[in-house]
């Protein structure tokens, strides 16, 4: 009589083994695309408060200076212009000029060297001073500039700009 006698296998079937390195591979694809995806969002927020900060800090430093001047010299009463200069107390900062210069918000107090208020990882274009003062009244400028951030790769996440508006008065 033929016995048969049943093994007790404990290995893996080639089918088994492949369908666990299916599922292995689908699982990793899936953890591969979510991690790509996390890190092209913090780029982005990165490159959205990189403007941010900038665009806010220009702002400041020129409201700042509007408020501490005592008078506008140019733009004049009604017009606009790409540059302003104030007439300060200060001697020594007297006149406070702001401009923009290849993509770059400079203030130069005096007769001191020019300081560039945006850092190099973003440019400004458009900026824009608007004398809206009326006769009897402390000086008032509008200004605006739009900040964008620097895109040499190519990369969607790094595009980002924003347009800046704010108005300051004499104190």
């Amino acid at each position: 009589m033929n016995k048969l006698f049943i093994k007790n296998q404990s290995g893996l079937t080639l089918i088994e083994f492949i369908l666990y390195v299916a599922l292995l591979s689908a699982l990793l694809l899936a953890l591969s695309g979510f991690y790509s995806l996390v890190l092209r969002n913090r780029v982005k927020a990165q490159t959205i408060a990189e403007v941010e900060q900038s665009g806010v800090q220009i702002v400041q430093i020129i409201s700042q200076s509007i408020r501490n001047a005592d008078a506008i010299n140019s733009p004049s009463t009604g017009n606009n212009a790409t540059s302003l200069s104030l007439a300060v107390v200060n001697a020594g900062q007297n006149p406070t000029i702001f401009d923009l210069a290849s993509g770059v918000v400079r203030i130069k107090e005096g007769a001191a060297n020019t300081v560039a208020l945006s850092n190099g990882r973003v440019t400004v274009s458009n900026l824009i001073f608007y004398n809206a003062s009326r006769a009897s009244t402390p000086g008032i400028v509008s200004f605006q500039f739009t900040v964008t951030r620097l895109n040499n790769s190519g990369r969607n996440e790094l595009d980002f700009s924003k347009t800046f508006y704010a108005s300051a008065a004499l104190r």
